[in-house]
Formats: structure tokens, sequence, C-alpha cells
């Protein structure tokens, strides 16, 4: 017989060892909990707390309260800035994933040869350094006349065009280096859905009777639809944030003219250019708020896509 005594001293032992075992388990994993903390999430919320406050780096802070966030709101660069995000995004990033999905259905092909060096060769501009991709649309898109782009646009019987200059032509140049940067990466994700779906699938509609194109419809794309859902949030915030490729395109002059001025360019030169940390804050806090939306409006418009097709099916 045991005692109550030693059940109790079991019974410690017990705790005592799951303890152990819960705490080894927080010791393992609180290296990516520390690390996001002073890395991710306080200066989120460093930023946050600076967004009501008045600061050039060096001076106390001085908490004004909204100012900031109307100082953004009336500025006309800022809404030009924005106007620019959208247009560029939308020209860079819809055809990215467009062409993506049917890259990925050739690449997917059976009889195509070569598949692993193609596969190699269309993801290798997402490797390549941004200083090489700037030096490329350089020379691409110089606004000479013997250009690249403009020889192109001289056999067609257009007019040679200022991309480093005009309008539209920064924007298109910009959109083209997104689109060319980008579009290996999500073929690569649909090309990874599109070889986890069975075959077994296929052959067994194929035996129900569907056509090439039903299979498409009600196999395929339903499947395919995490990825694109993926691919679309992912693409979006991408081009929210765009940065990088308009900052290399236009170099010094990037920051000067609003041809191609970004919402995250915006926010760079306020905080780095004119040390005006509280308003850069507040275009950061805006900026946070504008993805949340577009990003909640691509996410329903791609669930509704499945929800059709299943109520169509």
């Amino acid at each position: 017989m045991v005692s109550a005594n030693e059940k109790k001293v079991k019974n410690k032992r017990f705790l005592s060892e799951e303890k152990k075992d819960m705490i080894s388990g927080y010791l393992y994993v609180s290296p990516f909990f520390i690390i996001f903390a002073v890395v991710g999430l306080y200066p989120a919320l460093f930023s946050i707390y600076l967004a009501f406050q008045k600061w050039n780096g060096l001076s106390p802070m001085e908490f004004v309260g909204l100012n900031n966030f109307k100082v953004v709101l009336v500025d006309p660069l800022f809404w030009k800035s924005v106007y620019n995000t959208v247009i560029i995004g939308l020209m860079g990033t819809a055809p990215q994933l467009i062409i993506g999905i049917i890259l990925a259905f050739l690449l997917n092909l059976s009889f195509l040869r070569f598949r692993n060096f193609f596969r190699v060769t269309i993801f290798m501009p997402y490797i390549t350094s941004m200083v090489a991709v700037a030096l490329i649309f350089s020379v691409l898109f110089s606004n000479h006349e013997s250009s690249l782009a403009n020889y192109v646009l001289g056999v067609f019987g257009f007019d040679p065009v200022s991309w480093g200059t005009s309008e539209w032509g920064t924007k298109i140049a910009i959109s083209i280096m997104v689109f060319w940067r980008w579009v290996g990466y999500n073929t690569i994700i649909y090309l990874a859905g599109l070889q986890s779906i069975s075959n077994d699938l296929y052959e067994a509609a194929t035996i129900d009777g569907a056509n090439k194109f039903q299979q498409l419809m009600y196999i395929t794309m339903p499947l395919l639809k995490p990825f694109i859902t993926l691919t679309v949030f992912f693409s979006t915030v991408g081009a929210l944030q765009l940065f990088a490729e308009p900052t290399v395109f236009l170099g010094a002059a990037a920051f000067t003219r609003d041809e191609a001025m970004t919402v995250v360019m915006y926010l760079y030169r306020d905080a780095f250019k004119l040390q005006s940390f509280g308003t850069a804050s507040a275009t950061a806090v805006i900026l946070l708020i504008i993805i949340i939306v577009f990003s909640a409006i691509n996410t329903l418009l791609t669930s509704g896509y499945g929800k059709k097709r299943k109520e169509a099916k």
C-alpha cells in the first residue's frame, strides 16, 4: 500500500518535471520572441507614439496630438505619393499575377524540355542585386533616343520617350522593373500549388467526361485559391510599400521630384531628409491603415471567387 505522503511526493515530482519541460520549451522559443520584440514590436509601438509628437531626433519631444496627421493629410505631395503608389502598384502587380499563373502552367507541362533550367532562370530576377537591376534598367530606359526602349518604340513608329523625367514614362519604366523582378517569385509559388494537386482528380474528371477547360475551372483554379490569395496579399502589401525600385531608378533625384514619389519615399524624405520624425511616423500609421483596407478588399475579392465557383458547381 502506498501512503498518502508518498503520493504527495510523487505528485510534487511530477509537477516539477512538468514545469521543467514547460520552462525549457519557453526557453527554446524565446529567442524569436525577444528578437521580434526588439526589432519588430518596439519600433512599431514607438512609431505610433511618435506620430503624436514633434521631434527632429535631437531636441526633446513635444506632444502635438493629431497635428502631424493634419499636416500630412493636407499636403498635396502626400496625395500625389498615394496616387503614384496605387498606379505603379496596379501596373506592376496585376500583370505579374496573371502572367505568373500562365508561366506556372507552362512550366508544369510534362512534355516541356529543360523544365528545371527554365524554372531557375525565371526565378533569377528575384535574387539579382538591386545595383545590377538599376544599371540594367538605366540603360534600357535611358532618356537618349538610342536607348533600347526608345529603339523598340521607333520600330513601331512611336516617338522616343524621356523615361527618367516624364510623368508616365517614369511610372511605366518602374512598373516594368517591378514586374520583371517579382513575376518569377509568384510563378514559383503557383507552380508549387499546381504540383500539389493530385493527378487522380484529373483522371477521375476525365473519366466523368470533363474537358480540359472544365478541369481548369472546377479543379485547378479552386485548388489554387489559397496560393492566389497568398500572392495577392503579399503583392498588395509589397506594392503599397514600394521604395527600392523608384529609388534606384531615379537615383539622387528620387526625393526631389514627384513623378514617382511613393508613400514610403514620402515617409523616408520626412524622416531622414527633413528630420521630421513626427510627420514621418504619422505617414507610417496612415500607410498601415491603407494597407489593411486594400488587403481586406483583395482578400474578400479572392475569397468571393471560390464561393461563386462553388455555387456554380
